[in-house]
């Protein structure tokens, strides 16, 4: 069988093959049709490991249940405060900066993609946990208002009561997600991903109580609130956010543990910082500040993303290049499972040859990624006994796919 599709690889790619009879040609592959033997010690690895326990999938299950139950009951408070008319308007039109949002957020992700589970869990969070514990505070402070005569005023609540209360409630559920999925939490991409997704949820929600207002005010101010809110600043919420997330990150790839708290606590200090900032410009110029602050906050926000999407790709390529040197990919392979142009060449073979062997690659290209992250969390102490256990899991997965597409 011949595998000789991947004519656009760089001339000056000289991989020498173990176990093949010399060095790859410029436009040669020897990509699966001649799999190396793998190392004696592991050829025992189960193919078809299960990626995790029972009892971890089913208490993913009950919490995305539980912040779905929250978001239902959201929705329902709003429909009864502001009318069902209103509410379903309204949300039509917080679609349109969430699109946006959720479109950034999957180009992030693409290299490694998080469980739909999680991610599930991080958009429901953030349009019901959080708008929750935010308006059970507002609630609070307005009867100790009442109680004890004394009047906050809007400018604090929006300046330092606001940002304080909404960012912890976001931030509150990325810890969360460290916690139940922290197999598949692994550094600061995800940090980021998960951060703007619970941001989303959250910017979604409160877009529709704003829209609702400006709705019943009867007059031209839903367009206005529609354009500031929906269409200037969709990344608002996401830039304050993505701060806490890219700090949880940047600890669970130096190995997680107590270190996250404190790196939680930075992160979090900036979000509350720049949202603070972003409220109180209102009060102040809000287009002057919009062009001084926010937009050059938001073009380096473009550049860290990135930043740190090129180094998860050279992660990929180097983990997977230390097991191309015990035998387990070919220096082929980790090149068209571990850059750009070598994926889109893999899965451009696979669509060729119809739906199986795209499913089958697909599969390769995410489990690969997945062994290269794993051995990251080895090398840098951090989880240890579940993260060897998963190496091997994901060593038979990737051997008995690699037959599979081989095969037929």
């Amino acid at each position: 069988m011949s595998y000789n599709h991947y004519q656009s690889q760089p001339s000056s790619y000289r991989p020498t093959v173990a176990g093949a009879s010399g060095p790859v040609q410029p436009g040669e592959s020897r990509f699966i049709d001649q799999p190396v033997q793998a190392p004696v010690h592991l050829q025992a690895a189960p193919a078809t490991a299960p990626m995790s326990s029972p009892a971890v999938t089913w208490l993913a299950v009950v919490v995305v249940g539980l912040v779905a139950l929250v978001f239902l009951s959201i929705l329902a408070l709003m429909g009864a405060s502001i009318g069902p008319e209103a509410a379903f308007l309204c949300a039509v039109l917080a679609l349109i900066p969430l699109a946006i949002v959720l479109c950034a957020v999957r180009w992030i992700d693409r290299w490694e993609p998080e469980p739909r589970l999680a991610m599930l869990f991080a958009f429901l969070w953030g349009a019901g946990a959080s708008v929750a514990m935010a308006l059970l505070v507002d609630l609070i402070v307005q009867v100790s208002s009442v109680v004890f005569d004394v009047e906050t005023g809007e400018f604090v609540g929006a300046v330092f009561q606001a940002p304080v209360v909404e960012e912890m409630s976001k931030g509150l559920g990325i810890l969360v997600v460290v916690l139940v999925w922290r197999k598949t939490f692994d550094g600061v991409v995800d940090g980021l991903v998960y951060g703007i997704t619970i941001a989303a949820g959250f910017a979604f929600t409160e877009n529709i109580l704003y829209f609702g207002e400006a709705y019943l005010a009867a007059d031209a101010s839903l367009t206005t609130t529609f354009v500031m809110r929906g269409l200037l600043s969709p990344f608002a919420h996401a830039m304050f956010t993505a701060c806490t997330g890219f700090a949880v990150g940047f600890a669970a790839s130096r190995g997680g543990g107590v270190r996250v708290l404190g790196y939680f606590l930075a992160g979090l200090s900036v979000a509350i910082l720049l949202h603070a900032l972003w409220n109180g410009s209102t009060y102040i110029d809000f287009f002057l500040l919009y062009v001084v602050v926010q937009m050059p906050l938001f073009a380096l926000s473009i550049f860290i993303v990135f930043y740190v999407r090129q180094r998860e790709r050279m992660l990929t390529e180097r983990r997977l290049g230390e097991y191309a040197a015990v035998g387990w990919f070919t220096p082929e392979e980790v090149w068209l499972l571990a850059t750009r142009p070598g994926r889109r060449q893999a899965r451009a073979w696979a669509r060729g040859r119809g739906g199986q062997k795209q499913r089958l690659m697909g599969q390769l290209i995410r489990d690969s990624t997945r062994l290269a992250y794993t051995r990251q969390r080895i090398a840098t102490g951090r989880d240890m006994a579940s993260s060897v256990a998963l190496e091997r899991e994901l060593l038979g997965r990737v051997t008995g796919v690699r037959a599979e597409l081989a095969a037929g």
